[in-house]
C-alpha cells in the first residue's frame, strides 16, 4: 500500500473519530444514536436537557428497605424530592414503606411487577408488568404514575411503544 493511501485512511479514521466525538458531546445523544444506529430503534429517555441548574436522583426498590428510612431522612435534611422506581413484589412485602415514601413527597415511579428482563416479553407480558404495578402503587399511595424504568436497564421497541401506549415515559439512567 502507498504511502499517500495510508495517509488517506488515516485521515479518514481521524475524521470518523472527530465527527463521532463531535456528535456525542456536542450535539442531541439520542438523535446521534439513531444516526450511528443501522435500525431506527426506540430509545428510553436518558436526560432532558435544561437550561437551569438541576439534577434528578432516583432510586430502584426492588428487593430490601433496610437502607429506606435512612435515604428519606437524608433527603429530608437537605429538602430534596426524587423519584423512587419500585418493583409490586416490593411494595408487596413493604407497603408501609411505599406509603411513607410517597407521604415525604417523593414520586413513586413503575420499575414492574416482577423484575423480568422487560426487553424480552412480549406486548401482552409488557402491558401485565406495567399495568400490575401501576395499580398497586395506585392503591398503596393513590398517586398515577408515568415515569417506568425497566429492570436492568432492558428494553426493546415493543417495551418503548407499549408503554408510551399506556402513558409512560421510559426513563433510563445517565451520569
Amino acid at each position: 500500500m502507498g504511502t499517500k493511501r495510508k495517509r488517506l485512511l488515516v485521515l479518514i479514521y481521524i475524521l470518523i473519530i472527530a465527527l463521532l466525538f463531535y456528535s456525542f458531546y456536542f450535539s442531541d445523544y439520542d438523535k446521534t444514536l439513531r444516526v450511528f444506529s443501522f435500525l431506527d430503534r426506540q430509545l428510553p429517555i436518558y436526560r432532558v436537557d435544561t437550561q437551569e441548574k438541576k439534577i434528578a436522583i432516583s432510586f430502584d426498590a426492588a428487593w430490601g428497605a433496610d437502607k429506606t428510612p435512612e435515604i428519606l431522612e437524608i433527603l429530608d435534611k437537605y429538602k430534596i424530592k426524587t423519584t423512587f422506581f419500585l418493583v409490586k413484589m416490593w411494595m408487596d412485602k413493604y407497603p408501609e414503606m411505599t406509603k411513607l415514601i410517597a407521604s415525604k413527597g417523593h414520586e413513586i415511579g413503575n420499575h414492574s411487577a416482577t423484575h423480568p428482563h422487560m426487553g424480552k416479553l412480549s406486548k401482552d407480558e409488557v402491558v401485565k408488568e406495567i399495568q400490575t404495578t401501576h395499580l398497586r402503587i395506585k392503591e398503596l399511595t393513590g398517586q398515577d404514575c408515568k415515569v417506568f424504568r425497566p429492570p436492568f436497564g432492558d428494553y426493546s421497541d415493543t417495551l418503548i411503544k407499549t408503554a408510551q401506549e399506556l402513558g409512560y415515559y421510559v426513563i433510563q439512567w445517565d451520569v
